[in-house]
């Protein structure tokens, strides 16, 4: 992990660096010392790549890791605050311009040589660790091999045998008969069936079953079980298939030992053409380690042998099985769960005492709840409660049964018995076999709190605020988006089995993700013992900053409507946080003194990300918040803060900027958005970075806010045509979704959007969702021309006035997959146009006049224009008619909104260091 801290430190201080270096001669000194440093960053990333893999082995070079860690920080720390002296001196402007005038700010008092001797300083104390690698054995390695030694070790601990059998099977008989069923399958084709699924949750228990089941037996000649797992050589690995699939004498097995993996590939491939065979690869981990085996295989051709895989990687499944049978174990249900638990547990222990028994019970039932129906988890909670027969000894367990769970038995156990008999040891080999840059991503999911639903679009944006993500010229010459890179890292980790699907949205990607509770634990842990990140919960009581120890550098706060929140300025003042979130619940109305909004605002001047939402009582934000020019992300969402400073125009390093309030309902905090309006300033002009800009649902604003520079703006959110240019967007090249609404209600006066503002609209290159609401039409006929809105995919009319006719022509919104139609109260009828867009799968009509609802319905005059669509909603409800390609699917929510996150804590963790 240190090796991609150290990596994303040194992108970082690279980028200011060059910067720095281009302004000014004066700073060539400061300028050098930081290339020297981010040069002897790079040397380090080789060793710490095997220093990593073993600082769970060695506790000296763990503290070894530590110390560059910290170093890395530090440095980042120094050069970060220098930038924010300059700023703090400039004179107007923006931080750019302030450091192209460091010549007039170096002779107002910048000390050059002391940011140099703290460099230097810091310099001398990597160049000693690095002068002690060979003390402790530590070598310069490649990627490939950065955690080798960590699987070497656990390799033997991790091989499976057909041959062992589990005590206590449940839950697995209808997908055991499932899967026979697909292997004895009539057909010659060489067929794959694969198993995919998190570690612990029951793949080689369930191929187990199926490989011993006598049906399998009779149907198959020869079989072959090969547990793979990390370190594999596909030599060796087709040679043990070679040798299980036909017992050689001794002499034939040197001969095999001998032979070239091409011949060894071309017995094992003539062996299953000629006979019907079975081979098990188990605990494959990898696409190369497949394609290192495959040529062994006689895929595509006429067989009836066949292969059962097992994987904790969806994409390696996929890629072995080509879509023949992909199976994933669901978790047992409470029933299952308690069978499997009281054959293990309760198995030797006498149930004639109904009094004990059913004490024993209750626990059990409450310490099941933490498994979350994993098999790995039951069999080791059970399998510890079996040696204790006491009912005070099963309450021991519950007081502390996450711990329990992970590491299976007591410290002391696990060293006399050098093995990880928990969870623990399990689902870290696939925490050690991720890349450096996708531990980052992953422990950054230890700030949520348990059961937590996390919305993707702000997962990924975070992501990108942290730097966790390479820029778009870094991504191997190609011009993929930020956006897109770190969508596909949560994929990965999702095709790895380390991050549940929550929600699948209308296109098929993922909109919400979820830990499992015993991985979010592992995620917990790590991010502890790499000092990643604190947690402060105020639902435990009243807690200081003090309660954390060492240089934390991101700090998640779970607030309490029933505690008072207490977090000292003074604890926060010299501290090195980037990463500020608060977590409230969605009622948090908790009054807080101008002090308290003052240190969140004031105190943490190198903070990047401040996530401070559903914060309902109101308040000013201080116009010291332009202080903060390091933040990438900030979120008032569902805050209700009365006006924004004027000083915000400072950040023009925010990429992510949520201004969004929370509805209300008499004064209350939902229903109706907030009672006054939100001031806003042109604050947005400058934001060149800014990719995402949700503004408030009601705001005043003095003048015109101008979008003209913001060219990387992909969102742009509750935008008011009466205050704003449309022609600015002819400007954003990026935008890919926009909202369009009113400023205030449609009493209080009617926004117009004319002709030649639509045509603005349908040429924006990468539009792809599009909601004009609350709006009223220069003319009574709404035209969307031939080949507009190219690349729109979700579109919604909402509370239009004075629409009555809306035309589509031939080719315009070719890529249209949902189609919204709300309160649009005098449109007569849906366009033609809409039977020409073959990709469109949704319709939802809500709130519209029953003519209208008539027209589209079965029978109705324009049926025949939508009879194509496979789904047509309407005030809610599915129509079950035949005229449409009825079928189920689940769709986004309202776009471009995300759902809300609010907390939910139950049973949080205690305060983590």
């Amino acid at each position: 992990m240190a090796d991609a801290v150290v990596s994303v430190v040194a992108e970082g201080i690279k980028l200011l660096g060059d910067y720095i270096l281009q302004q000014a001669k004066s700073l060539s000194g400061v300028s050098y010392q930081v290339r020297l440093a981010q040069v002897e960053l790079h040397l380090m990333r080789g060793f710490l790549k095997d220093a990593d893999s073993r600082s769970g082995e060695d506790e000296v070079v763990r503290i070894w890791v530590e110390l560059i860690r910290d170093a890395a920080y530090d440095l980042e720390d120094v050069i970060e605050s220098f930038a924010l002296k300059l700023a703090y001196r400039r004179r107007g402007g923006t931080v750019k311009i302030a450091l192209k005038r460091f010549a007039c700010i170096f002779s107002e008092g910048v000390d050059l040589h002391k940011i140099g001797s703290e460099i230097e300083d810091i310099m001398t104390t990597l160049s000693h660790l690095r002068s002690s690698l060979q003390s402790y054995n530590i070598r310069q390695v490649s990627g490939g091999e950065s955690v080798a030694s960590a699987f070497k070790r656990q390799r033997d601990r991790r091989l499976t045998y057909a041959h062992e059998v589990e005590s206590y099977i449940v839950g697995l008989e209808e997908n055991t008969k499932r899967l026979v069923k697909e292997l004895l399958r009539d057909g010659k084709r060489h067929r794959v069936v694969s198993i995919w699924g998190m570690g612990g949750s029951g793949k080689t228990t369930l191929a187990k079953q199926v490989f011993l089941q006598n049906e399998v037996k009779r149907h198959f000649d020869c079989f072959a079980w090969v547990c793979i797992s990390q370190q594999w050589e596909g030599k060796d690995v087709l040679e043990e298939i070679l040798i299980k699939l036909t017992s050689p004498a001794t002499e034939k097995r040197k001969e095999i030992s001998k032979m070239k993996k091409d011949e060894i590939a071309r017995e094992v491939c003539s062996i299953q053409r000629e006979k019907r065979c079975l081979v098990v690869l188990d605990d494959i981990w990898t696409q190369e380690a497949w394609n290192s085996i495959k040529a062994g295989f006689p895929i595509n051709e006429e067989t009836e042998s066949r292969i059962l895989l097992t994987s904790r990687k969806k994409e390696v499944a996929l890629l072995a099985s080509r879509n023949d049978y992909l199976h994933q174990p669901q978790p047992l249900n409470d029933m299952q769960s308690w069978e499997l638990f009281e054959k293990i547990a309760i198995c030797g222990s006498d149930k004639t005492d109904l009094q004990i028994y059913a004490k024993k019970r209750e626990l059990g039932e409450k310490m099941l709840i933490h498994c979350s129906g994993l098999p790995l988890a039951i069999s080791v909670l059970a399998g510890l409660l079996s040696r204790r027969e006491t009912v005070d000894e099963w309450n021991t367990v519950l007081g502390n049964v996450n711990v329990y769970i992970m590491r299976g038995t007591n410290v002391l156990e696990r060293e006399k018995t050098s093995q990880e008999c928990g969870v623990s040891g399990v689902l870290a080999l696939s925490y050690d076999d991720l890349p450096s840059h996708l531990k980052l991503c992953f422990l950054y999911l230890a700030q949520y709190p348990e059961d937590h639903e996390i919305q993707v679009t702000r997962l990924t944006q975070l992501w990108i605020a942290e730097g966790f993500i390479p820029s778009t010229s870094e991504i191997h010459g190609s011009i993929e988006l930020m956006e897109d890179v770190s969508y596909g890292c949560l994929t990965e980790l999702v095709q790895r089995s380390m991050v549940q699907v929550g929600k699948y949205g209308f296109s098929g990607k993922v909109k919400s993700c979820r830990l499992h509770d015993l991985m979010r634990d592992l995620c917990l842990q790590k991010a502890k013992e790499e000092n990643f990140l604190g947690i402060v919960n105020f639902s435990v009581g009243p807690v200081s900053y003090a309660t954390l120890i060492g240089k934390v550098r991101r700090l998640a706060l779970y607030l309490d409507r029933n505690v008072k929140y207490e977090f000292s300025s003074k604890d926060g003042r010299d501290c090195h946080i980037r990463s500020l979130l608060y977590f409230a619940p969605g009622e948090f109305n908790q009054k807080w003194n101008k002090r308290i909004i003052r240190s969140v605002f004031n105190d943490f001047n190198l903070i990047r990300v401040l996530k401070f939402e559903n914060i309902c009582r109101e308040f000013e934000l201080p116009k010291t918040i332009g202080n903060l020019v390091h933040l990438r992300f900030l979120s008032l969402k569902n805050s209700r803060f009365r006006s924004l400073p004027s000083s915000v125009s400072n950040l023009v390093l925010l990429q992510t900027l949520d201004l969004r309030g929370k509805y209300l309902e008499d004064g209350s905090c939902f229903g109706i958005e907030w009672d006054r309006d939100t001031k806003i300033r042109n604050v947005f002009w400058n934001m060149e970075q800014l990719r995402h800009l949700y503004l408030p649902r009601w705001y005043s604003v003095r003048g015109k806010l101008s979008f003209a520079r913001l060219f990387n703006l992909q969102t742009l959110d509750n935008v008011s045509i009466e205050k704003c240019d449309l022609n600015d967007l002819v400007h954003l090249s990026n935008l890919k979704k926009l909202r369009i609404r009113p400023l205030r209600s449609r009493r209080a006066g009617r926004t117009t959007l004319k002709d030649d503002q639509i045509k603005i609209l349908e040429k924006l290159p990468k539009l792809r969702v599009l909601d004009l609401d609350g709006l009223s039409f220069e003319s009574e006929t709404l035209v969307f021309s031939q080949g507009g809105f190219p690349h729109l995919e979700f579109l919604t009319l909402g509370w239009l006035d004075d629409f009555k006719e809306w035309r589509v022509e031939k080719e315009a919104m070719p890529s249209l997959q949902r189609l919204r139609i709300e309160r649009c109260e005098e449109l007569r009828a849906v366009p033609d146009g809409l039977q020409e867009i073959t990709t469109l799968k949704e319709l939802t009509i809500d709130r519209m006049p029953s003519r209208f609802c008539s027209r589209v319905g079965e029978g109705g005059e324009d049926c025949y224009k939508i009879k194509h669509v496979p789904s047509l909603i309407i005030d809610g409800t599915r129509v079950p008619s035949s005229s449409y390609g009825h079928q189920e699917l689940t769709v986004d929510a309202p776009p471009p909104d995300e759902e809300t996150e609010e907390i939910r804590v139950a049973s949080p963790p205690n305060v983590l260091s």
